[in-house]
């Protein structure tokens, strides 16, 4: 039997995301009713595919977490320069640089071949690349924030110096790069960490330097798997920080409350972004 509702949400879905991003120009210019400015640097790597999703991730961040010491947006090099300017012009928080630029000289050489050949390279040299001064947010641009977001703030003033990680809700990493079961136990996923102090990288990124085959595009959250446990990093709350596909085949977005902090719309929801964005 068809699932009417699921293929109706993806129908309505690509209206919402095509309208959006035609209105894109004029939309930017619309300001953000927002004061509360937030002591914490937040950064994203996207593409030019991915300029509708990057827009309203970042807008929503702005509403309901507040605004940023900076936004810096890690283009993978094929943002246009109409759309770098579309970008800086949402918040004067916003900036925009280059992957290539941004990244560290010093990177070890598996991650510099892994970042040429495939686009989680690029991730894990970005991730790899963040300079950490105090709170410091990487997030995906496939996430949106709503109002549950200050807690988002709490953690960025707290005094502590742990790193905080989203949950995931299926085991995706590369085995090749497992060497015991127990580091497969509750998966971490790598579109959202929250970093207090610097990561020591260099036991995990020796797998990938080990590994003998080409790394594949689990290979990055996995390195980011095994750091964050070795670093001894802390869940994020899963009811309040969502990460979830369990209502894929749904019409309605199940998790998108006032209630929740964010919620990370991966492949297998994606549709759901442009319903939720409609309510922000």
């Amino acid at each position: 039997m068809v699932n009417i509702g699921y293929h109706a949400a993806k129908i309505q879905a690509k209206l919402l995301r095509n309208a959006y991003k035609s209105s894109l120009s004029s939309l930017v210019s619309f300001p953000i009713k927002q004061d509360r400015q937030v002591p914490i640097k937040v950064y994203a790597l996207s593409c030019e595919r991915d300029l509708p999703e990057q827009v309203a991730s970042l807008r929503s961040f702005i509403r309901y977490v507040g605004v940023p010491d900076t936004f810096t947006i890690m283009s993978d090099g094929s943002y246009t320069d109409q759309s770098i300017q579309l970008l800086r012009n949402v918040h004067p928080c916003v900036d925009v640089q280059l992957l290539t630029k941004f990244q560290r000289d010093d990177l070890p050489r598996s991650v510099h071949a892994y970042a040429a050949q495939q686009a989680m390279g690029k991730k894990l040299a970005a991730l790899m690349s963040i300079p950490i001064d105090g709170a410091t947010l990487y997030t995906d641009s496939d996430i949106l924030f709503f109002q549950g977001a200050s807690d988002l703030v709490d953690l960025a003033n707290s005094e502590d110096t742990h790193t905080y990680y989203l949950p995931d809700c299926k085991n995706s990493l590369d085995k090749r790069l497992i060497y015991e079961d127990i580091e497969m136990q509750n998966p971490i996923n790598a579109g959202f960490i929250l970093f207090k102090k610097a990561l020591d990288w260099n036991e995990s990124v020796k797998r990938l330097s080990n590994l003998e085959e080409f790394p594949n595009y689990f290979s990055e959250q996995t390195i980011v798997n095994l750091t964050i446990k070795r670093n001894h990093g802390i869940a994020l709350a899963r009811e309040k920080y969502i990460m979830n596909v369990d209502d894929q085949f749904m019409y309605p977005d199940k998790f998108a409350t006032k209630q929740i902090a964010m919620r990370h719309y991966v492949s297998d929801v994606r549709h759901k972004f442009w319903l939720s964005t409609v309510k922000l």
